[in-house]
């Protein structure tokens, strides 16, 4: 169990990473705005489940090695900004079909599965462990890949809690608008644009573009 001063010392640090939105946040949006309010929460679960797969991985002390490997960082951060692109590009495309119900593309399995490659394939989530997790664990304080886990648990928690926030008032404004087709029609059109964008930029991030 880390201790009491390590607990609060990373419990800051995760609030101000979890409260600026960034890459997960603009992703539980633009999926709002596309599916609506309850594929959504869907998303940021399974964003979160992908992003718990890296905290296991760190944990057990794979994340350096990763992160040395050459190419394996840059696959990864590829990867994810491809998947995040062709959601935003598919979504604007059929932004006229509003009857989602019928679109086996957005069953609930579906969103999950495409929501955890996501959050496995953040790269900017998997460097942050990388450098913080170790920084707050101590040997003193039991085994370290618990410790790591225990973190892990609560930046998970806190980043839940911050995208469902996100994500449920996307989703009731969209839900809002859904009386008119051709408002709605506009909504998911620019879900799909905010999403579509924020993959092309993490791709020219990738590329050392910025």
């Amino acid at each position: 169990m880390p201790s009491t001063s390590n607990l609060l010392g990373f419990l800051l640090l995760a609030i101000v990473i979890i409260v600026v939105p960034g890459p997960s946040v603009l992703f539980a949006i633009g999926r709002a705005l596309v599916l609506g309010t309850k594929l959504a929460v869907l998303s940021v679960l399974g964003n979160a489940f992908g992003v718990g797969l890296q905290i296991i991985v760190v944990a057990l002390g794979l994340g350096v090695l990763i992160q040395e490997q050459p190419g394996a960082l840059f696959t990864i951060k590829i990867a994810g900004a491809i998947v995040i692109a062709f959601l935003g590009l598919r979504a604007f495309v059929g932004r006229a079909n509003l009857e989602i119900a019928e679109d086996k593309s957005s069953s609930s399995t579906t969103v999950i599965k495409q929501s955890v490659v996501v959050g496995i394939t953040n790269a900017k989530t998997f460097v942050f462990f990388i450098a913080a997790l170790p920084s707050f664990v101590s040997p003193a304080d039991g085994s370290p890949i618990v410790q790591m886990l225990i973190l892990g648990l609560i930046f998970s928690i806190i980043g839940i809690a911050s995208d469902m926030v996100y994500a449920v008032a996307a989703g009731k404004a969209r839900d809002w608008l859904s009386t008119s087709s051709q408002r709605l029609a506009g909504f998911r059109g620019a879900g799909g644009i905010a999403l579509f964008l924020l993959g092309v930029y993490m791709l020219l991030e990738a590329l050392d573009f910025f």
